[in-house]
């Protein structure tokens, strides 16, 4: 990924609505949901819903599919690997402290749970 994509993936998960319809539709795997689901899960209005989840799509991370009067989405999930592989690719450098990030055999602490779950 180039870093202007990077950026513009960046910029679209920089909202509260928007980073939940990310981690709602990443839980739904490639089920997806329906534009009707999300909104119902999230609380948010049609016209509230539709903006947000048009700027997902021009950034790359959410794709749409049409059945008859219903839209499915979906999490893009190759984009958002390239989002974290991008912001991963020099973690493990020279840096002892950022090589400990990635080691796979470290149990999961509060601290990172908490990170990983937004509480």
């Amino acid at each position: 990924m180039t870093e202007a994509q990077v950026l513009q993936c960046l910029s679209a998960l920089s909202n509260e609505t928007r980073l939940a319809i990310v981690r709602l539709l990443q839980r739904r795997g490639a089920e997806g949901i329906c534009a009707g689901g999300i909104g119902a899960r999230l609380g948010a209005s049609a016209s509230r819903l539709s903006f947000h989840l048009k700027l997902l799509e021009q950034a790359g991370l959410v794709t749409q599919e049409r059945s008859g009067r219903h839209v499915r989405y979906r999490l893009a999930e190759d984009r958002m690997r390239g989002v974290v592989g991008y912001m991963l690719a020099d973690c493990c450098g020279d840096s002892d402290g950022a090589r400990r990030c990635c080691k796979r055999d470290r149990p999961v602490t509060a601290e990172r749970s908490e990170l990983s779950t937004g509480g």
